[in-house]
C-alpha cells in the first residue's frame, strides 16, 4: 500500500473530502465534516475508526493494526505492509461508521453509497 493508493480508495467514497486540519501534510479524509481516515506526516500508514475499543484491541492482538497515536482507542493504524484488501475493507468500515453517525438530515445531502 501507499499514501497515493489509500487516497484513491478514500476519494472514491461518496461525499469524501480531503483536508489538512493541523497543517504540515496530514491527509485527513472526512465525510460530513467528520474524519474516517488519516495519514500522518510520518507517512507510515493510515489510521481508521473501528466500531469500538474491543474491535480495535482484537485487530491489534491479531497483528492487523497497531494503536493509532493521538486518536481514541477505537482507532487503529494500518501499516503500508497491510494487504490492500484489508486496508480497503477497514477504510470502508470506518467510512460507513462515521457516515451512519451523521444526522439524518446531513446524510440525506450526501451522494448514495454504492
Amino acid at each position: 500500500m501507499s499514501r497515493d493508493k489509500v487516497n484513491r480508495i478514500c476519494a472514491a467514497l461518496p461525499g469524501a473530502e480531503l483536508s489538512d486540519p493541523w497543517g504540515g501534510g496530514h491527509d485527513a479524509w472526512k465525510v460530513g465534516g467528520k474524519m474516517f481516515a488519516c495519514i500522518g506526516t510520518a507517512n507510515d500508514g493510515v489510521s481508521v475508526k473501528t466500531p469500538d475499543i474491543e474491535t480495535a484491541q482484537m485487530l491489534i492482538e491479531a497483528g492487523i493494526g497497531a494503536r493509532a497515536p493521538y486518536f481514541h482507542r477505537s482507532w487503529i493504524k494500518l501499516g503500508w505492509d497491510t494487504p490492500e484488501d484489508e486496508v480497503r475493507h477497514r477504510i470502508e468500515v470506518s467510512y460507513d461508521l462515521v457516515r451512519s453517525s451523521l444526522t439524518k438530515k446531513l446524510q440525506a445531502t450526501l451522494p448514495p453509497r454504492g
